[in-house]
């Protein structure tokens, strides 16, 4: 990301998925190397790109050195990365869980301070009264990912609203936004997830019929779920509300839907995506399941590549455009409320698109409520903010 040091403007690197604890600032003028450094080119050409296409001179001496920093912090794919990658996956898999990566930062590290936090949240942000609920089983929701300092009275309420309908739950499926993930990847794990409750048990059995699907690529991208918050944030308000209920989780991270967006390609026809949806559906049939898509809405200002700051006016016409797709997800329809997006050409950034429309295709028909919606501040100056909104769905 971009960021202002001592007035300076530098691209600042990290690791997305914890491997190294090293960062990076390049210098702004420094910041074009990063796009020659694809696999395809030695340091002589690297050196000429520099000079012939942004007018930088470096000796080979100051290149190299800086090329070498960057492998040093695990910033280029080749045989350094790939051996740390290894170790750390081979690491994640004999762990006897899944350790919270987000503990004692977003949310206390001991379940009686996590149990004292929630409570006082949610004594302080009740559901909207009344809520008008279709008959049925609760079967899916719509649940944040943002950190809780944020996003609580959100939670709040969409967990206080189902927690009546959580008692005969045996299942709950996990789709969470991968913000490294590739392009329409569907990534399990064997790995069982641990909040300050304790461990929730992993169905390994469904994951492995799900692996077998995706394919010999289908752990390539395992090591996601180390770092990654999405489901993490989910499960910890879950976990909560269901820790003395005999449930196991199916946790599923949902790459981009960038080439569906603004390709001629549809998730339709993927076949990954269809081969996934078709062993849960089975998997539905047997246990009483909750679909869970742990996703956030848009993605807007400056913080995230927009021109201008949003003012009040701009913030009432998101809220009205995310309205559209909050009606979309709560009337059931996966087709609309990607098409949506596909029509603004993701102008939102809705960065929880891909397991919001799994969810909805795996419960399709399935209608609900809309519960909560913030918009929360994502620069110090309030101009650029994500959008949250918690939904139930019902069967």
């Amino acid at each position: 990301m971009w960021v202002e040091h001592l007035g300076q403007r530098f691209l600042y690197l990290r690791d997305p998925i914890a491997m190294s604890e090293s960062t990076i600032m390049l210098p702004s003028y420094l910041a074009p190397l990063v796009a020659f450094l694809d696999g395809t080119r030695d340091l002589a050409a690297i050196r000429a790109a520099l000079t012939l296409r942004v007018g930088l001179d470096l000796t080979e001496d100051d290149l190299h050195s800086i090329i070498s920093q960057l492998d040093q912090a695990l910033m280029i794919e080749n045989g350094s990365y790939r051996r740390v990658h290894r170790r750390a996956l081979d690491s994640y898999r004999r762990g006897q869980y899944r350790p919270p990566s987000h503990a004692g930062a977003v949310y206390p590290e001991s379940a009686a301070q996590l149990e004292s936090a929630i409570s006082e949240w949610c004594g302080r942000f009740q559901p909207d009264v009344p809520v008008s609920r279709p008959a049925g089983d609760l079967v899916g929701m719509l649940c944040p990912h943002i950190d809780y300092s944020r996003g609580h009275a959100t939670y709040a309420k969409l967990w206080q609203q189902a927690q009546d309908d959580l008692g005969s739950v045996e299942l709950v499926v996990v789709l969470g936004t991968d913000h490294q993930g590739g392009l329409g990847r569907i990534t399990p794990t064997l790995q069982n997830y641990h909040t300050p409750h304790g461990t929730i048990q992993t169905d390994t059995d469904t994951a492995g019929e799900i692996a077998k699907i995706l394919g010999k690529s289908a752990f390539d991208e395992e090591l996601h779920h180390k770092s990654e918050h999405s489901i993490e944030l989910a499960l910890v308000w879950m976990h909560h509300f269901m820790r003395d209920m005999d449930v196991s989780v199916l946790p599923l991270l949902c790459g981009s839907f960038h080439h569906f967006i603004n390709g001629d390609s549809s998730p339709w026809d993927d076949e990954s995506m269809t081969g996934t949806l078709e062993v849960l559906s089975r998997t539905m049939k047997s246990r009483r399941t909750l679909v869970i898509a742990a996703g956030d809405l848009a993605h807007v200002g400056p913080a995230f590549g927009d021109a201008e700051p949003l003012d009040d006016i701009a913030k009432a016409k998101l809220k009205a455009e995310d309205d559209v797709s909050i009606e979309a997800i709560c009337s059931g329809n996966p087709g609309e409320f990607l098409d949506i997006s596909v029509a603004e050409s993701d102008a939102r950034k809705i960065c929880g698109l891909s397991p919001i429309y799994l969810m909805l295709r795996l419960l399709e028909g399935a209608t609900g409520v809309h519960m909560g919606y913030d918009q929360c501040p994502a620069d110090q100056n309030g101009g650029s903010v994500v959008s949250i909104a918690g939904a139930l769905l019902y069967a």
